[in-house]
């Protein structure tokens, strides 16, 4: 699974204000990426409550608050605050009343508060969360952006990855990561790739040594983040193996059970790997862009053969 995301991470993220500093929020731990909207919880209905989800209260909320009595809003507010959600979240600049400033320092739950509505809010509150906590692997690579393609380039420890690499950051494209990958998965379709903080712009030249790729080539050559949109299998060249030469069916691998476009190259000497991954990446747009160069010649022949019959 991905990191554990603290609600003072979530602070600093966010730049929320907190009503309660003295609640130690680094030790307080979100496990859902989504939100809950306690309204009914309010009214006083706690069947499926989702407790462990930071509770957002908006305009809605606040303003039922307003016509329930002292004692059934003290009452409510010690069944919510007692499940110990990770938070409570004010939104529209609404600032909390002293009983739930009360509450939450009693069962030891953060009190927040955002100028921010509360639409916007959650989906940015979602948006990161499904980020920081979407399950992640480590793998063995190089991801470049490509022409905005991000390119991951996999194959045996010296066969060329980081060259390739370093040939097309001096081409005008951005690396992301060299030797270990982090892949997350932030949606069905979609798998976001990171470098490790530590070997973050990097790369390894074996006979060199380590290179910083920022500070040889400028902030343009590199980049945090990139969504992986093809991975290029790099692997030495056997003699009498039966490659793909038309390219008419794609082949795919699998991460964090999302597919991914994959092809395999093979390595030999005089190959110019980087022009070759940039070609890749561009046919691949193309494709997606519903034009596929191998259908368009096979169009062609079968257009010719029935021409001559």
């Amino acid at each position: 699974m991905g990191e554990n995301v603290t609600i003072k991470e979530l602070i600093t993220e966010l730049n929320l204000k907190n009503y309660t500093p003295e609640i130690d929020t680094e030790s307080i731990i979100i496990k859902h990426p989504e939100i809950n909207r306690p309204a009914l919880q309010l009214a006083g209905f706690f069947d499926h409550f989702d407790s462990e989800r930071v509770q957002v209260l908006g305009n809605v909320e606040n303003a039922y608050i307003e016509t329930i009595d002292e004692e059934t809003k003290k009452k409510t507010y010690d069944k919510l605050l007692s499940y110990k959600v990770p938070c409570v979240l004010y939104a529209r600049g609404i600032k909390p009343d002293e009983d739930m400033l009360s509450y939450c320092l009693h069962y030891g739950v953060p009190c927040l508060g955002t100028e921010k509505s509360t639409t916007y809010l959650t989906a940015e509150i979602i948006r990161w969360l499904n980020v920081k906590l979407a399950p992640v692997i480590s793998i063995h690579g190089v991801l470049v952006d490509v022409y905005g393609e991000g390119v991951l380039i996999t194959g045996d420890s010296g066969i060329g990855k980081s060259e390739a690499a370093l040939e097309l950051v001096k081409r005008g494209h951005r690396l992301v990561s060299d030797d270990v990958v982090e892949i997350r998965k932030v949606s069905q379709q979609t798998l976001v790739g990171t470098a490790p903080d530590i070997t973050k712009h990097f790369i390894e030249l074996r006979g060199i040594g380590i290179i910083d790729v920022k500070a040889l080539f400028g902030v343009l050559s590199v980049k945090d983040t990139q969504s992986i949109d093809l991975v290029i299998q790099l692997e030495d060249w056997v003699q009498n193996k039966d490659y793909d030469r038309l390219g008419l069916e794609d082949n795919y691998i699998e991460y964090l059970g999302n597919k991914v476009v994959c092809h395999v190259l093979p390595v030999r000497p005089g190959r110019n790997l980087a022009i070759i991954v940039e070609t890749a990446a561009v046919n691949h747009r193309q494709k997606m862009m519903g034009y596929n160069a191998a259908q368009e010649l096979y169009n062609r022949v079968q257009a010719n053969i029935a021409g001559k019959n």
